[in-house]
């Protein structure tokens, strides 16, 4: 894994920590769990079933899905976020440039929803969740 990649791994698993999003590890004796933390120096926390143990991060793949998994009822609420909080779509654009605040919130959502927007998945740091392959059902 690339330094590049590293960094990038780390942006992406840290905006997510709230939202359980779960990975597989390295280790084959804690293969799957839920990141639990992340420190400054890039140590990633992993609850398993026996107990909280620290990887490095470029042991931790996490499971996203792919952005062509969105379904048409996740598109409409993924427009809508914009639209749900201003008064209207005029509001959202402002003097040419777009309200970051609005931005936030559709980057919380996808973070919530478990999508790969950085693209991970192509780059073998993230696993695609797919309908076999799911683990937050």
């Amino acid at each position: 894994m690339t330094q590049e990649e590293k960094e990038l791994l780390l942006k992406d698993l840290s905006a997510r920590l709230p939202y359980g999003v779960k990975v597989t590890t390295t280790n084959p004796a804690a293969e799957f769990g839920v990141m639990s933390g992340i420190s400054i120096k890039g140590k990633i926390s992993v609850e398993t079933k026996d107990a909280d143990i620290v990887f490095e991060c470029t042991e931790v793949k996490p499971y996203l899905r792919p952005m062509s998994s969105m379904t048409k009822e996740e598109e409409k609420e993924f427009v809508d976020i914009c639209t749900d909080i201003a008064k209207d779509r005029i509001h959202f654009v402002m003097d040419g440039s777009i309200d970051s605040n609005y931005m936030l919130e559709k980057f919380d959502w996808l973070n919530k929803n478990h999508f790969d927007y950085r693209g991970l998945i192509p780059k073998r740091l993230a696993i695609a969740v797919t309908e076999e392959n799911n683990p937050y059902l």
